[in-house]
């Protein structure tokens, strides 16, 4: 069959010796970068990208997902001076998703024991 493989869209060729993340600086535009997220599509990259210009050190934050078989995404990002480079304010982005992540478990796990104390429903599930 004419198709690629199911798992090469989400496990890293650790043969050919991929990795799930490579930066590269730019060239054309200074305290600019590219990341090349391996195995990734929109949902990471708009997620990041969201993150990112919530920062007001990044000029720029933006995507590119070339094709829908071709399993990376591109993501660009320009900050406002040369004092905070793309790798730093990528990293406080991560780090920000990871802690407002953590504060939506909790209060959903909060809500729902309040929900099962409020219905008496323990054990029903």
């Amino acid at each position: 069959m004419n198709a690629p493989e199911r798992t090469a869209s989400f496990l890293l060729d650790e043969d050919s010796g991929e990795v799930k993340i490579v930066y590269s600086d730019d060239t054309k535009v200074t305290n600019a970068g590219t990341f090349r997220f391996n195995k990734e599509d929109h949902t990471i990259g708009n997620l990041f990208r969201m993150q990112l210009l919530r920062d007001p050190s990044v000029r720029f934050a933006g995507y590119l997902h070339p094709h829908p078989l071709v399993y990376y995404i591109n993501l660009k990002i320009q900050t406002n001076n040369s004092t905070v480079a793309p790798v730093e304010v990528l990293s406080s982005a991560i780090e920000d998703l990871a802690n407002e992540t953590d504060h939506l478990i909790t209060q959903f796990q909060e809500a729902t024991d309040n929900w099962k104390r409020e219905n008496d429903t323990e054990g029903q599930f």
